[in-house]
């Protein structure tokens, strides 16, 4: 039946005083026949959900929110008693969407009434207990089938992790250089490279070796160094020795005024699968964190690559992180990631601390990639070469 205008408001009107009076048998057939489909006027939705709630009749209050959610997704009171309503009936999942969908609108500006904030708490305490049931729920799962401990695969583990809210997603932003399609990890494990037992074989003689260099080093150069042609890095440690160098190659180059007092070291190196390019690499040496020194964090140039680090002198409370995980080094274990990660370092102690640092060919780069890789980073070379007159 067609309303007018003021027969509509009457209806409203009466009804919201029964609603206030505890009577809502007496006020639901008004709120029906305000938002019957042939009546005319604005439908009364909310307040007919109030009602059925009121009268205990959940398939009644879900039906009128979501109509009136049909017409406004974003009516903030309707997500929040549909939050409430799910919860009440036992369904964390759609409570949770409700819910969080609610704050979301108060995050981005929408008008809170004063009579909505109680609700608004209550969503953001059911969420924190509704997250602590799931996660109780699905480490009980993860036991029972052998999935709970540290030989879950690693990728299983930073799944769960993202998914707990435990970690946060990182991606490779390398500062010059993106090649497609590279797996999105920070981290590889040291089976993943059967050349490396023979290198982690041969730390003790590097270390060796390392004691002569020390002996004859009063000072290592800074790691970040400034040129005269190009814009001084933003980095706090340029021109710093806390954070120094000792290279083996650079630049594609031997250094051998270093290299030929450590022949060990060098033919360890010679193990890996480290890229020849001109002008670029291989590139190989001692890292060196001085006392208290933190490498702020920062990406690399190129994410074709992985860096390998192999712990020489290490003191304790020393550790990098890489994304979202943190590794301290391992006496006598290689270290290896992607540094087109956001990464730090530091070292907290008050001794020195060397590793020995190079760069790889990521191992999912085919030979074909990387003999076209090598192309593009040589013709980058030259166009960077100044014109001889």
């Amino acid at each position: 039946m067609t309303l007018t205008p003021s027969e509509a408001e009457k209806l409203r009107t009466d009804a919201i005083t029964l609603l206030r009076a505890g009577d809502a048998t007496k006020a639901r057939p008004m709120l029906e026949q305000i938002c019957a489909p042939d009546s005319g006027v604005e439908p009364q939705w909310l307040l007919l959900a109030h009602a059925c709630r009121m009268l205990g009749d959940d398939h009644g209050e879900e039906s009128a929110l979501q109509k009136l959610l049909m017409i406004d997704k974003r009516h903030l009171p309707a997500l929040l008693l549909m939050g409430e309503l799910k919860a009440r009936t036992g369904d964390d999942r759609a409570a949770n969407s409700f819910y969080k969908a609610a704050l979301n609108m108060v995050s981005v500006g929408a008008a809170v009434s004063a009579d909505l904030r109680p609700k608004l708490k209550q969503a953001e305490e059911f969420l924190a207990g509704a997250h602590g049931r799931f996660e109780a729920f699905l480490l009980k799962k993860l036991d029972a089938t052998g999935l709970s401990g540290d030989d879950t695969p690693i990728p299983v583990r930073h799944a769960i992790d993202l998914l707990m809210g435990r970690k946060e997603i990182y991606y490779q932003k390398p500062s010059v250089f993106y090649y497609p399609g590279m797996p999105q990890r920070e981290f590889y494990e040291r089976s993943e490279f059967p050349w490396l037992g023979e290198m982690e074989a041969a730390i003790p003689a590097m270390q060796e070796e390392l004691r002569g260099v020390i002996a004859r080093t009063q000072e290592f150069q800074p790691y970040v160094q400034g040129h005269p042609d190009r814009p001084r890095p933003n980095n706090p440690l340029l021109d710093d020795p806390s954070w120094g160098a000792h290279y083996f190659w650079k630049d594609g180059v031997e250094v051998t005024e270093n290299s030929v007092h450590c022949p060990k070291t060098m033919a360890a190196l010679a193990s890996a699968p480290i890229p020849v390019i001109q002008e670029r690499s291989p590139m190989a040496l001692y890292s060196v964190l001085e006392p208290n020194t933190h490498i702020a964090p920062h990406y690399g140039m190129l994410n074709t690559r992985l860096i390998c680090h192999i712990p020489l002198i290490l003191p304790p409370d020393c550790a990098i992180r890489v994304g979202g995980e943190t590794r301290p080094w391992q006496e006598g274990q290689a270290l290896i990631f992607d540094d087109s990660f956001e990464h730090e370092a530091w070292n907290r102690s008050n001794q020195r601390r060397v590793i020995l640092l190079f760069e790889i060919w990521r191992p999912e780069i085919s030979a074909d990639e990387r003999q076209a890789l090598t192309t593009i980073f040589e013709a980058i070379n030259e166009y960077q070469k100044p014109v001889e007159i």
